[in-house]
């Protein structure tokens, strides 16, 4: 496909995406992003949304659409009475406008031909931080950016993660703190370390995995225990380096909302006002609660030489996943922190639904 390397086929298909330009999939159809396309005037006979979205749309009684009903971001494709334009898409790809617009349809969900394609514009969609419903097959949509599903897998490949940087950073935890940067020639995410403590040691050392939250880590939010967790944790390795002469690392992974971006966080805290909880907010969005890349995480402690650690985390899932990816986790340490009255539910559901422990 014009001498374009598959990983960079990956990232400019993300980047088309963010823009609003549809995209070409080879041996499949052009699939233009709802919520971002430039192309107003654009009309498709047919939509690609999430099962979801489909069982919202009280599709999930149809064979085409029921079939894959347990996995809220699978691919369903429907087609309506007439075309879709933009009028009419966007208010079916965002559940939040549903109060609004509580009359859509009917629709009627048909076999997909593609589907290794249905599933990779999912995901694509959700890397891009962006509803996942497209316009199948548009009319007036504009040029295509053209890329196969087989490379999605390129676009995340931890092996191509490297250290680009480091510098010294006093913080409030510990003013001999250390920031280290790393970059993939696969993504345009860039994450950081920051080592307390001397790494000269042979001590495992005590590590926090840390997934990007704006509205907790800066702005404060109550909604969420994610501030406190990162100050604790920090406070927690100067308190571990000081008193045993060990080390700790804070792994800060640019993957806000569990992995589904931002925006789409906030659009699952408007769910949340309405009713749902962090679980079905994701879902109910079409996106999973949970797309964290913990293949990173290990690839960047194995750079920083960290093969076995102490895990400060009440999510087994995470020694789980950090343990498939080859690192070794001797010791689970307990992080929890109190709730307050607007997080407590969340916390409940972590507990209840997500598997948290709580010792």
């Amino acid at each position: 496909m014009n001498g374009i390397s598959p990983s960079r086929r990956a990232a400019q298909a993300v980047d088309a995406l963010r823009h609003g330009w549809p995209l070409s999939f080879q041996g499949g159809p052009t699939l233009l992003p709802v919520e971002t396309a430039i192309a107003s005037d654009a009309t498709a006979p047919k939509m690609l949304i999430s099962a979801a979205r489909a069982a919202t749309l009280k599709l999930a009684n149809q064979r085409d659409a029921a079939l894959p009903s347990d996995i809220p971001q699978a691919p369903v494709l429907i087609r309506g009475g007439e075309p879709f334009d933009m009028r009419a898409a966007v208010p079916i790809a965002d559940p939040a406008l549903d109060l609004n617009n509580p009359l859509k349809g009917p629709f009627r969900a048909e076999p997909i031909a593609w589907e290794e394609t249905a599933h990779a514009a999912m995901e694509f969609a959700r890397i891009a931080g962006i509803m996942p419903a497209f316009l199948a097959d548009p009319l007036n949509a504009g040029e295509a950016h053209e890329v196969a599903a087989s490379d999605l897998s390129q676009y995340t490949d931890a092996g191509a993660l490297r250290i680009v940087t480091r510098a010294r950073l006093p913080v409030t935890a510990s003013e001999d703190a250390e920031i280290i940067a790393f970059r993939s020639t696969a993504d345009t995410r860039e994450h950081v370390a920051l080592i307390i403590g001397d790494q000269c040691g042979d001590k495992p050392p005590l590590v926090r995995v840390h997934s990007e939250c704006l509205t907790g880590d800066i702005l404060g939010s109550l909604k969420c225990d994610c501030g406190p967790q990162l100050n604790a944790a920090l406070h927690a390795m100067a308190e571990h380096a000081r008193t045993t002469g060990g080390w700790g690392a804070l792994l800060y992974l640019r993957q806000e909302g569990r992995g589904i971006g931002l925006i789409n966080k906030l659009r699952a805290y408007r769910l949340q006002d309405q009713g749902f909880d962090t679980v079905d907010a994701n879902q109910r969005l079409g996106l999973p609660d949970e797309a964290r890349d913990f293949p990173v995480a290990a690839r960047m402690l194995d750079l920083l030489r960290a093969n076995t650690i102490r895990l400060m985390t009440n999510n087994p899932a995470k020694v789980d996943a950090l343990t498939t990816a080859g690192i070794t986790v001797s010791e689970r340490v307990q992080h929890q922190l109190p709730d307050n009255p607007h997080n407590e539910h969340y916390l409940a559901t972590k507990r209840d639904r997500s598997g948290h422990l709580l010792t």
